[in-house]
């Protein structure tokens, strides 16, 4: 569905995406936003490796 959608945004589309975010959040702020969020979808991506390993354990 995501990369369905990434299709249909063009060069403009996008440059009004990110002038949108900047009036919203500021430029200090959202570098901070990116990190949280790359620290969030690790976190996820190890939570689901260790997800199949305690399961196993808890079955035995």
């Amino acid at each position: 569905m995501l990369d369905s959608v990434l299709l249909f945004l063009g060069a403009q589309e996008i440059i009004l995406i990110v002038l949108a975010l900047l009036l919203l959040f500021g430029g200090r702020k959202i570098p901070e936003l990116m990190r949280g969020m790359g620290r969030g979808i690790r976190e996820f991506k190890e939570g689901q490796k260790e997800t199949p390993k305690e399961e196993l354990e808890e079955n035995k």
